[in-house]
């Protein structure tokens, strides 16, 4: 059976639209009249995922009064940070609440559309612990680029470097072995602890049968998510 659960990091304090959105915490920030999060959590529910764990933080108890423990048939849970454990830090905390052993993991300021079973079918066919979701865009300067070769990410590309190309949209699967290999400190970055690692011993696949990437976190991005998300409302 394909993994159900997912993991959306929702603890971040969106400092780069603080002036725009300043009353809530980022994964509520209002898109099209809706709270970002909810289109998330509905792509999740429509997708397949039976449960979401939300990693939360900063404004925890705003994000659970305004979303709850049911979303569209998809049960919901929280693990709250007590002080920032960074990306990876926040998702080993989380995985204590998985009740199977893998698990989606999404960014709760990120759009990417996908499939999570196919995700999780990229890795299982190319035999890696784990998958990544990536997306193209016109210029990774930004981003920083994303390497691939023969369905694997074969390497990462600091931020600067201009042109088109695939970036990180913060989208993965963890299987049994990425989860049980998280590092054991509270507090630590995923993509520099676990992510680069893995790419170095090549054991993360390359999905990019992907579409629509936003990240709401950047002010032109936010702005533009208005328009994107104004014909789904």
């Amino acid at each position: 059976m394909p993994a159900d659960e997912a993991i959306v990091l929702a603890g971040g304090f969106g400092t780069r639209l603080r002036g725009i959105v300043d009353d809530v915490p980022k994964p509520l920030a209002p898109v099209a009249g809706r709270p970002f999060l909810a289109w998330l959590l509905d792509r999740l529910a429509t997708s397949g995922m039976r449960r979401c764990i939300l990693a939360t933080g900063y404004m925890a108890d705003v994000i659970e009064q305004r979303i709850g423990a049911r979303w569209h048939g998809m049960d919901i849970a929280y693990s709250v940070e007590q002080e920032p454990l960074g990306t990876g830090g926040a998702i080993r905390l989380a995985a204590t609440q998985l009740h199977g052993d893998a698990a989606h993991v999404l960014n709760g300021d990120t759009w990417l559309e996908y499939a999570p079973a196919a995700l999780e079918s990229a890795a299982r066919d190319a035999g890696t612990p784990m998958a990544i979701a990536l997306a193209r865009v016109d210029d990774v300067a930004r981003y920083g680029a994303v390497d691939i070769d023969q369905g694997r990410v074969v390497g990462f590309r600091e931020k600067g470097e201009a042109g088109a190309g695939w970036i990180n949209a913060g989208c993965y699967f963890l299987g049994a072995d990425a989860l049980a290999g998280l590092p054991a400190q509270e507090a630590f970055s995923f993509e520099q602890a676990v992510l680069h690692a893995r790419t170095q011993s090549g054991e993360v696949a390359a999905f990019t049968n992907t579409a629509g990437f936003i990240d709401i976190g950047v002010p032109e991005d936010y702005a533009r998510a208005q328009l994107q998300f104004a014909g789904r409302a």
